[in-house]
């Protein structure tokens, strides 16, 4: 190969990469964090939105590029107290746990040599809670912020 040659196919490769990134940003709906504002929904990002039956909580429903259902839940004025998941893939929690991302790992990995049960975990942590579960292909769980979520709204209306 040439040195021409070899330049451009590095440059492919760039763009190549470049442009599958783009694409999975794309065609993933924008998410706020836990304890962030939910954004304004786009019209293209094949979202719902509905409001809790008896509550002022907002609901956005999206599905992820891995075809999981996700659910993020925010108080009136748009801040974001929970997120709810099930389909065949497990969600980006980094992205979705945001600041409390790093603590999550951290009890999760010193957890994981305690845990009777494989398929299922509980981290709890007195600012989040992440539970998860399920099995390859079927996907569950919830996390959540315990102070912030709003006063009439239990966990079982977390589904």
């Amino acid at each position: 190969m040439t040195r021409i040659d070899n330049h451009r196919a590095t440059i492919f490769a760039a763009f190549a990469v470049l442009a599958a990134g783009v694409t999975a940003l794309l065609a993933d709906p924008a998410h706020a964090e836990l304890g962030g504002t939910m954004s304004a929904p786009r019209a293209d990002d094949g979202s719902t939105q509905r409001v809790l039956p008896g509550s002022a909580v907002q609901i956005r429903s999206s599905v992820d590029a891995g075809g999981t259902t996700i659910n993020e839940y925010a108080t009136n004025d748009g801040y974001v107290f929970a997120y709810t998941w099930q389909g065949p893939t497990m969600p980006d929690l980094t992205r979705m746990l945001g600041r409390y991302a790093d603590p999550y790992r951290t009890k999760a990995a010193a957890q994981l040599g305690e845990m009777s049960h494989l398929h299922a975990s509980r981290v709890e942590q007195p600012a989040v809670i992440v539970e998860s579960g399920g099995q390859m292909r079927s996907y569950v769980g919830r996390a959540w912020l315990p102070a912030a979520v709003p006063s009439g709204i239990s966990l079982a209306d977390l589904h």
